[in-house]
């Protein structure tokens, strides 16, 4: 899961203000390193370096960003590395003068780069399949062998692209020179969104971004979602042109977008976030109904800030107290995100303070958007008994998280998910709560698809182990696992040197 947003605006405008606010508005969804590159006059400007949007930029850097068009991204690794070579936007030279900002996973990375390197005579320097994206991209280019571009070149490149890359990818590219161009794969697994702004003197702005509150937040009004396949090319001078180029797309969205990747205020897929999460809440109030009803609950309270969504209704259909119980401190990043387990476990009691005349004596169910590694929840619910409740119950907005996720979500090994391998029952013994309650599956999708009914089916793999891509196979989920857990993050980060400021132009 990261964040990207694309954007050209008129002539005497710079981009690299709207890319930096837009970025601020999806900072959520990385918060390992951030990246802005600009062009003015065929000519590159680019910064990078691990930390926040906030850090990465002062005044100065922001007066090199030169240039009506751009793309930025915020990045959340799934792998190990979290070096700042390893933040994008990436760029290569040729053709043209490239760089790409890519949200998802590759799931045939191995594959792209053997190729790369044998057929295509391109070199990787990092280990990011969004550095293979890009080459694949660039090779692709390359093959048209025309000087000047034509919207067809990119559409074929990117139909190429398409029929060799598998997995989940949403990217914007920008071509020195010439424009930005943004493209989604073919099953539409991880978002992104288009807008428009009409400015003075009758030029047209566009900007893509993984999320519409980046847009809204820049005053672009939304038009649509970016479809799966299909690639959008918004030139220098305001022109847009778009083109499905995958050869048998779906739209597939990643289910846990809705549960706790996207901000509420944002609208996925025609499907509002806010709206998909209050229909959560409401038919896991149900089923605490069917199967809980001779419980005594005293208060419902969620464990801020995504699951507030989904325990309004609980309270509400269960008629019991909704109470904030814990006071959420805004510096701490989000647990969930942080590369390893011994930074999730140090930050979540810095993170959450309880209030105590809120849980004494009482019956609680505490309500969050889902529960992964039970590392958080466990401590919670501590937390809830040192500040004097007399019974916790734990109520999860998603089904449980048995399996990995190679999509972009930074779920790789099986074996450190709390639900894998156990029932309800022993899940509320690991995590010490008096019981723990699951949404269904099928709830958790009509909740998302009552939103748009041209939504056939979702992206839910690390609920039902079911990848919608179907290239991937047991030797490739023990790869990930090696690759990827707790264990290769802390390591790697031990070997981490200090890392240095990313610039150029």
């Amino acid at each position: 899961m990261c964040g990207i947003v694309g954007v050209v605006t008129r002539p005497e405008e710079r981009a690299a203000l709207s890319l930096y606010d837009a970025l601020l508005m999806i900072q959520h969804r990385g918060q390992d390193a951030a990246g802005i590159a600009t062009c003015q006059q065929s000519r590159l400007h680019l910064q990078k370096e691990n930390g926040l949007v906030r850090d990465v930029f002062d005044t100065v850097q922001m007066q090199d960003l030169v240039g009506n068009m751009g793309v930025a991204h915020c990045r959340y690794p799934t792998a190990g590395s979290s070096t700042c070579t390893e933040a994008q936007p990436f760029y290569v030279n040729s053709p043209y003068g490239l760089v790409l900002a890519h949200n998802g996973n590759l799931t045939n990375t191995r594959q792209l780069s053997e190729e790369l390197f044998t057929n295509d005579l391109r070199h990787l320097n990092t280990n990011s399949d969004s550095e293979v994206l890009l080459n694949i991209f660039a090779h692709e280019l390359a093959e048209r062998r025309q000087i000047r571009l034509t919207e067809d070149d990119v559409f074929e490149a990117v139909s190429q692209v398409h029929r060799r890359c598998h997995g989940a990818y949403a990217a914007v590219g920008m071509i020195l020179g010439y424009g930005v161009v943004a493209f989604r794969d073919p099953l539409g697994i991880r978002p992104l969104v288009l807008g428009k702004r009409q400015e003075k003197g009758g030029f047209t702005s566009y900007m893509v971004a993984s999320e519409s509150v980046a847009l809204t937040a820049n005053g672009y009004q939304v038009v649509r979602d970016v479809e799966p396949g299909e690639c959008i090319i918004m030139d220098e001078q305001g022109h847009l042109f778009s083109k499905q180029c995958a050869d048998d797309p779906k739209l597939h969205p990643c289910l846990f977008e809705y549960v706790y990747l996207a901000r509420p205020d944002s609208i996925i897929d025609g499907v509002s976030v806010y709206k998909s999460r209050l229909r959560m809440g409401e038919s896991l109030a149900e089923k605490i109904g069917r199967e809980w009803g001779d419980l005594h609950l005293d208060v419902v309270i969620p464990i801020p800030d995504t699951s507030r969504t989904s325990a309004l209704p609980i309270a509400h259909h269960l008629g019991i107290k909704y109470r904030e119980g814990f006071i959420k401190n805004r510096y701490i990043g989000r647990t969930f995100i942080m590369p390893g387990q011994q930074e999730r476990r140090s930050s979540i009691r810095k993170k959450l303070s309880p209030i105590p005349l809120e849980f004494e004596g009482k019956n609680v169910l505490l309500v969050d958007d889902s529960i992964v590694r039970g590392n958080t929840s466990k401590q919670i619910v501590q937390m809830a008994r040192d500040a004097g409740a007399r019974n916790v119950y734990m109520a999860s907005a998603a089904p449980p998280v048995r399996y990995p996720n190679v999509y972009g979500i930074d779920m790789p090994a099986s074996y450190e998910l709390i639900a894998h391998g156990r029932n309800e029952r022993q899940i509320a013994r690991e995590i010490g709560a008096d019981g723990v309650i699951y949404q269904d599956l099928e709830a958790l999708e009509d909740a998302v698809r009552k939103g748009n009914e041209e939504i056939s089916e979702c992206e839910g793999s690390c609920f039902d182990g079911e990848y919608v891509t179907g290239n991937v196979s047991p030797d490739y989920l023990r790869e990930i696992e090696m690759e990827r857990n707790d264990s290769a993050k802390s390591q790697f980060q031990l070997q981490l040197p200090i890392p240095g400021r990313a610039t150029g132009s």
